[in-house]
């Protein structure tokens, strides 16, 4: 890779329901960040390129982009010079779209890019995993489609499925934010092993909805594990997930919310929704997920 380059990293929903850490589906929305190899240092621009919202963003060494960056450098033997960002922010923040995973993405493949090397599927998923302890959003973020994720003591695991080519996910986002570790903590530390059997039988059948029979997502997206514990976090959100699903529409929490994600066929909601407050729009699954390319 030249000295200049481009990373384009998909959103993420994660959860879909019942697969509370497990499950999670890149969605075409982008953040897109231009590399530079200096010998100045580093300077990092950020640039809000849709609903991303930078006015809180640092643009120093603790820029999430740079430590991604700088962590997947070391671990592969390289170390720049200096660095020039231009980051430009779509995927709006604290929304449960993804987007701190989608930075430690993008940090990660331009590490390789940095290297001069392919991406390490296995390695990569290391790296982008353990900012945050769990690699749903990461591995959606990094192989794009339907991912199933999880760990084993302390490695990362994921495998891509592709998503059923009639699923039109729609999100609905609201102007609040939420806090991943704030809807964390309202998570009791156990759960009746009657929803945990729930969750159980909902997630099993929720690969088989997503994949081949999108007629039982409605069912397939029930959750009783977490979405009720993190409801006072977000009312209104949770409020038009009921309305949906009594409309008949596979809706739940993206992620740590307060995104609604709605798996519809149509790609639109039905009226009388109730979504004032919200932007809604059509994302569709990215099936390719991180992208570099040379400028």
């Amino acid at each position: 890779m030249s000295g200049a380059f481009r990373v384009t990293v998909p959103a993420s929903t994660a959860n879909l329901g019942p697969g509370f850490d497990a499950f999670g589906m890149a969605l075409a929305l982008y953040d897109v960040v231009e590399v530079q190899v200096t010998d100045e240092g580093l300077k990092v621009e950020v640039i809000d390129a849709g609903a991303g919202g930078v006015a809180d963003v640092p643009t120093d060494e603790s820029h999430l982009v740079v430590r991604a960056i700088r962590r997947t450098c070391a671990h592969l033997g390289v170390d720049p010079p200096g660095l020039h960002l231009r980051c430009y922010n779509a995927i709006p923040h604290a929304r449960g779209l993804g987007s701190s995973a989608a930075a430690v993405v993008s940090g990660v493949a331009a590490g390789y890019a940095l290297a001069g090397r392919e991406i390490d599927e296995f390695d990569a998923l290391q790296l982008a995993a353990g900012f945050e302890g769990h690699a749903d959003n990461a591995a959606a973020s990094l192989f794009g489609g339907l991912v199933l994720a999880w760990c084993e003591g302390t490695v990362f695991h994921a495998e891509r499925l592709t998503p059923h080519a009639g699923i039109r996910p729609v999100v609905a986002v609201p102007a609040v934010r939420s806090a991943t570790a704030t809807t964390r903590g309202l998570l009791p530390a156990t759960v009746p092993h009657r929803d945990a059997a729930h969750n159980a039988g909902r997630a099993a059948l929720a690969v088989h909805a997503l994949t081949a029979k999108p007629e039982l997502l409605l069912a397939a997206t029930e959750d009783r594990l977490h979405q009720l514990y993190r409801a006072p976090a977000y009312p209104a959100s949770t409020a038009l997930v009921d309305t949906l699903r009594a409309q008949g529409v596979a809706a739940a929490i993206s992620g740590a919310g307060p995104t609604v994600l709605a798996l519809t066929t149509t790609g639109i909601l039905p009226p009388g929704a109730g979504v004032e407050g919200f932007d809604v729009c059509e994302l569709p699954a990215d099936l390719a997920g991180v992208q570099v390319a040379a400028q």
